[in-house]
Order: C-alpha cells, then sequence, then structure tokens
C-alpha cells in the first residue's frame, strides 16, 4: 500500500460522498458488529 501524499489527504475530505460511501457509513453505526462477531465465532 503506498503512501498518501498531503494533497490527497487533504481533497479526500472534500470531495462528496457516494451513495455507497453513505450507506456504508450508516451501517456501521446502526450494525452491532461486535454482538454478531461473537454469535459466529468458533
Amino acid at each position: 500500500m503506498s503512501q498518501i501524499s498531503f494533497v490527497d489527504a487533504e481533497y479526500a475530505d472534500k470531495r462528496k460522498k457516494t451513495r455507497r460511501e453513505v450507506f456504508l457509513e450508516e451501517m456501521e453505526l446502526l450494525v452491532p458488529w461486535k454482538v454478531l462477531l461473537k454469535i459466529i465465532e468458533p
């Protein structure tokens, strides 16, 4: 994995989020991942 530049880091916050990114952020907040992982762990 390559290191990002300062320009890339600055620009990353300014671009518009895609519907996919928004959806995944909402799912991260809503789904109790730690609980689900405990259930499916062997």
